[in-house]
């Protein structure tokens, strides 16, 4: 260990090496973030100004949009920066800072997930007392335990990194870093680390996918004891959206950190990782959007008010 000097920079590894190619790729993902950002801004703030919007479900829905539009801004602009630059390097802070929030967004997601289908849940299995269930206290308590959470989990992992010592090779085999990306530079032992991991992720994991897919249990025997097929249709329709999010969010973390990363499949994991950072935060809101015809509604709206008056809106 004395003989071993520690790094102060990582390596990350390049999306492309062909110059014409790094250029499509940079705009095409550049495209991305900016529909990325814009579309998730776009649903947060028709949430906060559009009164029937203010829903327990719509509540979730901007905080969904909010945790997209954060996740994205964690990765696209480091990586538009190192695929324009090709200058992959990052320092060592650099990459423990990007770790920190790519966990904390990416468990809160999960949390957050459960949170919304508990929200299915009682819209469909208990309809006569959604409003006492889901009230505006209870909303927020559920929000507040999954930022915290989710906040908590990540000083935990961060804290536990400070016991390592990173001496090379720097190479990481992505184009951001993770924290399984840093257990494979470290030079010491990360035998405490990994089982903090297991233990605690775990847990947190566990119950978030209990929590997330029981209600959905509950949910599919209540809508098969509805006599009429399209009372069966209506009801499957309030949550097609979120269930679409869900398989999509817990197919990309299955891929990502359970499979093995072998050589075989590194370009195959890079392909998931990308569509997991990059092309998923622009999904969601086009899933809901797409599927709900009170935002889309409260867009039209908005529309029709500022063509109508167009100064009012400027002033604003």
């Amino acid at each position: 260990m004395k003989n071993q000097t520690s790094i102060t920079s990582v390596l990350l590894m390049s999306l492309c090496d062909n110059q014409k190619t790094i250029h499509v790729l940079f705009i095409f993902f550049l495209l991305i973030y900016l529909m990325t950002v814009f579309s998730n801004f776009l649903i947060l703030l028709l949430v906060v100004t559009c009164a029937h919007l203010h829903t327990p479900m719509y509540f979730f829905l901007g905080n969904l949009a909010f945790l997209d539009m954060s996740y994205s801004s964690v990765t696209a602009p480091s990586m538009l920066s190192h695929l324009i630059t090709q200058h992959w390097s990052m320092s060592l802070s650099e990459c423990k800072a990007q770790v920190f929030f790519v966990m904390y967004f990416a468990g809160s997601e999960a949390l957050l997930l459960s949170s919304m289908s508990y929200d299915r849940y009682v819209a469909i299995c208990r309809p006569l007392h959604y409003s006492q269930v889901m009230s505006w206290s209870t909303c927020a308590q559920m929000a507040s335990l999954v930022w915290s959470t989710a906040f908590l989990v990540s000083v935990l992992y961060i804290t536990c990194l400070k016991r390592l010592t990173f001496c090379g090779p720097n190479l990481i085999q992505n184009f951001f870093c993770d924290l399984p990306h840093l257990f494979q530079i470290s030079c010491t032992d990360t035998t405490i680390n990994f089982l903090v991991g297991i233990i605690v992720g775990g847990i947190i994991c566990t119950i978030a996918f209990v929590a997330t897919f029981y209600p959905y249990v509950r949910i599919f025997r209540a809508v098969l004891r509805i006599g009429t097929s399209d009372g069966k249709s209506k009801a499957f329709s309030t949550c097609t959206s979120h269930l679409t999010v869900v398989l999509i969010y817990y197919a990309s973390i299955t891929f990502i950190y359970l499979i093995p990363d072998t050589s075989d499949l590194l370009t195959l994991n890079r392909v998931v990782t990308v569509i997991y950072t990059l092309i998923t935060p622009l999904l969601n809101p086009l899933i809901y959007s797409l599927r709900s015809k009170d935002l889309k509604a409260a867009l039209q709206r908005a529309l029709h008010i500022h063509r109508l008056h167009p100064d009012t809106a400027t002033r604003r």
